[in-house]
């Protein structure tokens, strides 16, 4: 069985135990996290803002699938559990459309996106913001149709309803347009006997004594788990170097640290990380240093995007999930040794910001050397600008100018212990500058995403505080840049000595 990536967070308390899809499914993934819901909720953290912000996105995809039926009927959830129930009922009687019907059988209950009638039977239709079918959506919908054909309901097909990455905005969203709907009726059929048997397990699992289970094979991908994953001390094996999901088996025979490790495991790179942790020192190849900062020419253009990928495209022109940016900081450096000159750009407005960003990209002339941290990203974004704006032909030199200041930590030609692992910026800069994120009000880039997305497509006012947040944000990534091209040049400045 694949991973089931299941969101934490509590749901509805019913007025008798029972499982709900979002339990049950937490149940697949991790036994010991079921039973702290119902035992012990305090250890289930509340629900963060990243995690609101995709509940939020799945009721605005949700909203859009409603309308291919505009005279389906919507139950009310705020007039209390059993209103649900009876109303529910009053509607399957009636043969309409429903939203959110909700149905009891044994210790499960469910509430169905979309349950449409045909002839005689229905059709169940789950919605996902996703934009394909992955096995936990089989599950999902494996056990809705469990719940709904125990209560009675007559289940013709099964249908997964999914935001069609092709899609491309021209004017008003097209709800026809937005979504695939796959039929996964067999795939679900497949595991419907299993339903049953995975329920009785989950209930006796509640009901005993709190599970400790094998990571990575009951609790199936332990990675972000608030239950089986605190408490770990720095430089523990989940922290190795690329190691993966080789960890949990360590973890399962009580080796935690790195240092614990036999030699033979290792890779030259995770080799080095142990080291590093044994010494309390930095590992660096001057000569490797050197080489890659011979390959930069000035002027230096360190750049910075911030971007939004909403599951409904903002913009015409622009498809789900694709990457817009709204932000960037640009520090330029003429010449080795000068102060380096700073551009920034933050939209003020919802009108689509790439025309903007164009136009203040300008700012890079036609020889030099464009640097960004991660250059994947920074290079999708021009490559996107390019395709929409392809008269800006200049744009293309651009692309083909961005090397990536990753390359030096990615290849651990530089690491500190200190890193635990991560090469990325919020990593590297703290460990050897010690100038970190956390001062700031807006400290990760998908904040700066939610700020900014909040601010200007729903509140719609401009928020003077948030905007300087947010260019204090995106300038610290391209200051950053230049404190470790820094420390690089002092590295290599060994072999002089």
């Amino acid at each position: 069985m694949k991973p089931l990536h299941v969101c934490f967070i509590l749901v509805v308390v019913f007025p008798f135990l029972m499982l709900s899809k979002s339990k049950y499914l937490i149940g697949l993934h991790c036994p010991r996290q079921l039973w702290c819901v119902y035992n012990a909720p305090d250890m289930i953290p509340p629900v963060d803002d990243a995690t609101q912000a995709l509940f939020d996105q799945g009721h605005e995809v949700g909203a859009f699938a409603k309308k291919l039926y505009p005279l389906g009927i919507e139950v009310e959830w705020d007039k209390g559990f059993n209103h649900t129930l009876t109303r529910t009922k009053e509607l399957v009687v009636q043969r309409k459309t429903i939203f959110e019907a909700s149905f009891i059988h044994g210790d499960a209950y469910c509430r169905v996106d979309i349950l449409v009638p045909v002839d005689g039977d229905w059709d169940l239709i789950e919605v996902k913001s996703s934009t394909q079918v992955t096995e936990e959506h089989l599950h999902d919908v494996a056990f809705q149709r469990y719940c709904l054909e125990g209560a009675g309901i007559r289940i013709r097909r099964c249908h997964l309803m999914h935001v069609n990455s092709e899609y491309v905005r021209h004017g008003d969203i097209d709800p026809q347009q937005l979504f695939s709907c796959e039929d996964v009726t067999e795939q679900v059929t497949s595991l419907l006997p299993s339903v049953e048997n995975n329920l009785n397990d989950l209930m006796a699992i509640i009901q005993g004594p709190m599970p400790h289970p094998q990571l990575g094979t009951e609790c199936i991908d332990p990675k972000d788990c608030p239950v089986c994953m605190t408490g770990l001390p720095d430089h523990n094996v989940t922290e190795l170097y690329q190691f993966g999901k080789r960890a949990y088996a360590f973890l399962n025979q009580n080796t935690t640290l790195i240092t614990d490790l036999p030699d033979h495991l290792l890779n030259q790179k995770q080799r080095i990380q142990r080291d590093c942790i044994q010494t309390g020192q930095a590992h660096t190849e001057p000569a490797h240093i050197k080489e890659f900062l011979a390959g930069l020419h000035y002027p230096l253009y360190l750049l910075d995007f911030e971007a939004v990928n909403p599951a409904v495209p903002l913009f015409d022109g622009t498809h789900p999930y694709q990457q817009v940016p709204f932000q960037l900081s640009l520090h330029i450096i003429q010449q080795p040794g000068s102060t380096p000159d700073h551009v920034a750009f933050l939209a003020d407005s919802p009108e689509d910001p790439r025309r903007a960003v164009v136009d203040t990209l300008r700012a890079i002339r036609s020889t030099g050397t464009v640097l960004a941290y991660n250059k994947m990203f920074e290079q999708g974004i021009l490559r996107d600008l390019l395709d929409t704006y392809p008269e800006e032909k200049w744009l293309a030199s651009v692309i083909e100018r961005l090397d990536d200041l990753l390359i030096p930590f990615r290849n651990f030609w530089y690491y500190h212990p200190a890193q635990h692992g991560s090469c990325s910026i919020k990593a590297v800069l703290p460990a050897l500058t010690g100038k970190s994120y956390n001062h700031l009000e807006v400290s990760k880039g998908d904040q700066a995403a939610r700020e900014f997305l909040q601010m200007t497509y729903k509140e719609r006012k401009q928020n003077p505080s948030l905007r300087k947040a947010l260019l204090m944000y995106c300038k610290q990534d391209t200051e950053g840049m230049i404190a470790l091209l820094h420390c690089l040049e002092q590295v290599a400045m060994q072999l002089l000595r």
